[in-house]
């Protein structure tokens, strides 16, 4: 049985426990379930086969976790992608050239003959030689072509199978194609909890969605929660349920850091680090109103080569379909480009990007250390 298959397994058994949280709806385990062999029998009706390359147009909804998992339980390499932008849509499907996409938006399945017989990228033929499942995430795009990266999606799933049930709400703030998004969705599952999945992502609904479904984690960015400091969104609703904020996908300035405590000094702030590359890392922050954190994954390992930080992990991409490899080493450590100052007790602080560095006058100065100070 693949990981995917005992992981669909898992979910049978949490059974009545809720699931998900949706459009004011709540989805059990069970029904859940019942959802992923409703698509596992679309999927057989339409002849999608092992190692097809299927792309989903979608963010979250109850529809599209049960249709991700229908497909790494199928053997199908997948794409999930969020964009609104029927451009960016075109440019996913012209660099993955799926033979399937499915737009849950506008409830249609749309087959590609065409790409039937493309010749694929090697990576791929990897993850179909190996008769896994595969899973293509597209980086953002900031800095020149998106990249995209090929999982080993049963490999993946597979560091999640031994987690420890508990009874948590996390509110799923990041996205659905997003390497952090796809981190909670997995981690929520294979411990039974429950997703909470927002309607819009402005920080007044935010708040009244852990405020309604008393939910008690929250994962999201540092330019989010500044948004919600800004609107005053934590004192228009009673947030007592919260227990923890996460926060990643970006530097966190300290002086934001103290604020946010000052505001909410009953909960926990926990900095958590990973990659598209390399996948999220379990980290242990020095305390709540500190940006130093421990990379404790047994997962992972880490080391700095000219204060840059370097990765290795078990669970890393194969590599990229439309890009060459150098941000690898010919070892499998991965450059982050995320520079880091290493302190004695084996705690790391992420002080900037390599390359946002600014010459001033012959000083090396990061765009972080400016912004903490205005």
């Amino acid at each position: 049985m693949s990981s995917s298959q005992k992981f669909i397994e898992l979910i049978k058994n949490y059974d009545s426990r809720i699931a998900v949280v949706f459009n004011k709806k709540q989805f059990t385990y069970r029904s859940l379930y019942v959802k992923i062999d409703f698509y596992k029998n679309v999927l057989s009706k339409n002849n999608i086969s092992k190692g097809q390359v299927v792309l989903i147009v979608s963010d979250y909804s109850f529809d599209s976790i049960a249709l991700f998992f229908a497909l790494s339980a199928n053997g199908s390499i997948v794409i999930p992608v969020t964009s609104q932008k029927s451009i960016e849509i075109s440019d996913r499907i012209n660099e993955a050239k799926p033979e399937w996409i499915f737009n849950l938006r506008e409830d249609s399945l749309l087959n590609i003959d065409k790409n039937f017989d493309v010749e694929r990228h090697d990576l791929i033929k990897r993850i179909q030689k190996a008769q896994a499942s595969g899973l293509i995430l597209f980086s953002s795009g900031s800095t020149g072509k998106p990249k995209a990266m090929i999982h080993n999606l049963d490999s993946l799933l597979s560091s999640y199978l031994e987690k420890k049930p508990r009874s948590l709400n996390f509110l799923v703030f990041l996205m659905f194609d997003h390497i952090g998004g796809l981190n909670t969705l997995f981690n929520c599952l294979a411990i039974g909890s429950t997703m909470t999945i927002p309607e819009n992502r402005r920080p007044d609904h935010i708040c009244y969605l852990i405020e309604k479904y008393k939910v008690n984690i929250l994962p999201s960015s540092p330019t989010f929660l500044n948004l919600m400091l800004i609107g005053k969104s934590f004192e228009k609703f009673d947030l007592s349920s919260l227990r923890m904020i996460t926060y990643g996908t970006e530097a966190m300035p300290e002086s934001l850091l103290l604020k946010l405590k000052d505001v909410l000094p009953s909960i926990k702030f926990i900095q958590t680090f990973g990659t598209s590359e390399t996948g999220i890392a379990k980290t242990t922050s020095k305390s709540s109103i500190s940006t130093l954190l421990k990379i404790d994954d047994r997962d992972q390992e880490y080391k700095i080569v000219n204060n840059e930080l370097w990765l290795r992990s078990k669970t890393q991409i194969l590599g990229y379909i439309n890009h060459d490899n150098v941000s690898f080493t010919n070892d499998g450590w991965f450059k982050t480009g995320d520079l880091v100052e290493v302190f004695d007790d084996g705690y790391l602080k992420i002080i900037g990007r390599s390359k946002e560095v600014i010459n001033v006058g012959g000083e090396k100065v990061l765009p972080r250390e400016i912004e903490s100070v205005i």
